[in-house]
């Protein structure tokens, strides 16, 4: 099923692609490297890793490895409306219905057989303990060994030297499964590939704080957690470029993402994966443009070349969903300022502490810098929690409220 869903959607997003061929697309340039992705990770022509949030997925590229972490298949299924019964499945064998979405969903997925059987797999500790207990559950479905990248919580010299040589123990564990050793050229040509994409994404952010902003709430949705995927790859450079080069063509010609936008908002971490109204509710009634969500940033200096464990170890454990609360909001704050935002919203998703459980800390927080917060009770993934009407009227009070506001940048 999935194979199949994949195979249509590169092949529908090939064809917008070529009706206008010289055109940015990035949207569509992104869907259709996503699509190949779902190829490879399905069609069992690749070796494949099943993965953490955090885990190197440059460094396992240049291990001609095709890794993904696996909410990606959550939010995929998500997004195709076939969730429901993989849920279901978890759930008959006992997970909580109230945690979640994303992991049940992979469980589910894996109880039924719809997920590959994967060569490797490498769970990391951060960003939740869900995440690492939903590998440990699918290592014992699939009856693999599983290799556990413990991300310390603090920023220190010690810190980095750990998860550094936690890196090059992981690399001795794939070499061991897929027989032989990386090619230490192939790695060096894959930083190079990662800091050429992280140059070109930081342009992309900035060209999105532009006023008014060319990024509406669906060209950037997801698009800093699944480009981790493919750092180290041309693809991840390509994608990064038609960004750049669409958002700059729109702000020469004086295009914004919402036409006529007069409200600024910024999403905080997750994305509703599944076909909803609201996007349409912000941008066409109240002309709310979602210029920025709290993942879509680079937090990482570049990489050594000469010394990439470390730097990467550095990347992970600077990553805002890690460590201290205070530090993720610190990043809140700064997205607020820099993108001018109005407002934000904050779907909180249920059984994840990230979502739900840091929803007070977060509201006081942006409460520091003058930015209002809108609490959404929603599964990311699970269709069956949605109450629509309850949503939209909570939204549209919150935007009535922004739009009163003689302060906001569109008033």
């Amino acid at each position: 099923m999935m194979l199949q869903y994949f195979q249509r959607l590169a092949s529908v997003t090939e064809a917008r692609i070529s009706k206008y061929p010289h055109q940015p697309n990035a949207r569509k340039k992104f869907a259709l490297e996503i699509a190949k992705l779902g190829i490879r990770l399905y069609s069992g022509e690749h070796r494949v890793a099943w993965c953490g949030v955090v885990a190197p997925f440059d460094v396992l590229s240049a291990m001609n490895v095709t890794s993904c972490f696996v909410e990606f298949v959550g939010a995929m299924l998500a997004s195709t409306g076939t969730v429901g019964m993989f849920l279901e499945e978890s759930e008959h064998a006992g997970f909580a219905a109230d945690t979640c979405g994303y992991h049940r969903a992979v469980l589910g997925a894996a109880m039924k057989g719809m997920m590959p059987v994967p060569d490797i797999m490498i769970a990391t500790t951060c960003p939740c303990s869900g995440g690492l207990a939903a590998m440990e559950n699918l290592a014992r479905t699939f009856k693999k060994e599983l290799f556990v990248l413990d991300v310390p919580s603090s920023d220190t010299s010690e810190s980095v030297r750990y998860l550094a040589d936690q890196y090059k123990n992981m690399m001795r564990f794939v070499s061991d499964r897929i027989g032989g050793s990386i090619d230490e050229d192939r790695l060096r040509e894959s930083i190079v590939k990662s800091n050429r994409a992280r140059e070109l994404m930081i342009e992309v952010y900035r060209l999105a704080q532009h006023v008014p902003s060319p990024a509406n709430g669906q060209s950037l949705a997801n698009f800093g957690i699944v480009m981790a995927l493919f750092l180290g790859t041309d693809a991840g450079i390509e994608i990064a470029q038609a960004y750049k080069d669409e958002y700059e063509e729109m702000i020469r010609n004086g295009k914004s993402g919402v036409p006529d936008e007069k409200i600024r908002l910024l999403w905080l971490q997750n994305r509703i994966q599944f076909k909803h109204p609201l996007i349409r509710l912000l941008e066409e009634e109240y002309q709310a443009a979602i210029v920025i969500d709290e993942l879509n940033d680079i937090t990482w200096d570049a990489i050594d070349p000469d010394d990439p464990f470390t730097s990467i170890a550095r990347r992970t454990i600077t990553t805002p969903l890690n460590g201290k609360i205070s530090q993720r909001l610190d990043h809140i704050q700064r997205l607020s300022k820099l993108y001018k935002v109005d407002g934000a919203v904050n779907p909180c998703h249920w059984g994840c502490r990230q979502g739900t459980g840091a929803r007070g800390l977060i509201q006081a927080g942006l409460k520091e810098v003058g930015v209002p917060v809108v609490n959404l009770e929603v599964d990311c993934v699970d269709t069956r929690n949605f109450a629509e009407g309850q949503l939209r009227t909570r939204l549209e009070a919150f935007m009535e409220m922004l739009r009163s506001n003689p302060t906001a940048h569109g008033a």
